[in-house]
């Protein structure tokens, strides 16, 4: 069995500035580098003959290149908050690609994500964090802004995890066009 998921890449000066970013909240798990992606759809447990077929289906996208901006920071948990991330500047591009990968993986048998698709990247995972401190780390950041960078494919990923975190590994990375 394999844990599958879709994303984007990010580049590694993208990503270096989003390290920057980390600190300053308890209890915040942060993404180390190899982390830092932006999930298109996640898949979950399947095995070698679904994700030969999962593989197919993604091959058979087409959709063109675009330019996207990380902008603005956000939380996940309201009033207890669980998780810190960067959100995206103009989703359209983003928007496009995924639904096309949404349908593909269902034209192959897969379940229909339940949850709206919001594009962001995750920065930390929170445990017990003090609400002041999120608000504080949120408001310090909240004009983040990445220079914009070309997108050129899309990745499936597997994933394992492990006591420190999950490790993520490309299986494969579709052109777009």
């Amino acid at each position: 069995m394999m844990r599958l998921f879709v994303a984007l890449a990010l580049p590694e000066q993208i990503a270096e500035s989003l390290l920057f970013l980390q600190g300053g909240v308890p209890g915040a798990r942060w993404s180390q580098r190899e982390q830092l992606h932006l999930t298109l759809r996640f898949i979950g447990e399947v095995d070698g003959r679904d994700a030969a077929a999962i593989d197919d289906a993604l091959a058979a996208i087409r959709a063109p290149r675009f330019t996207l901006e990380l902008r603005g920071v956000g939380e996940f948990g309201g009033k207890n908050p669980r998780a810190l991330w960067v959100g995206v500047r103009e989703d359209a591009p983003v928007l496009h690609l995924q639904r096309k990968i949404e349908s593909a993986l269902q034209r192959v048998g897969l379940a229909a994500e339940e949850r709206k698709f919001a594009p962001h990247v995750t920065l930390a995972r929170l445990r017990a964090s003090p609400r002041d401190r999120v608000i504080t780390f949120l408001a310090t950041h909240a004009l983040y802004a990445s220079p914009p960078f070309e997108v050129n494919n899309f990745i499936l990923y597997s994933s394992q995890t492990t006591p420190n975190g999950s490790l993520y590994r490309p299986e494969r990375a579709y052109a777009l066009e």
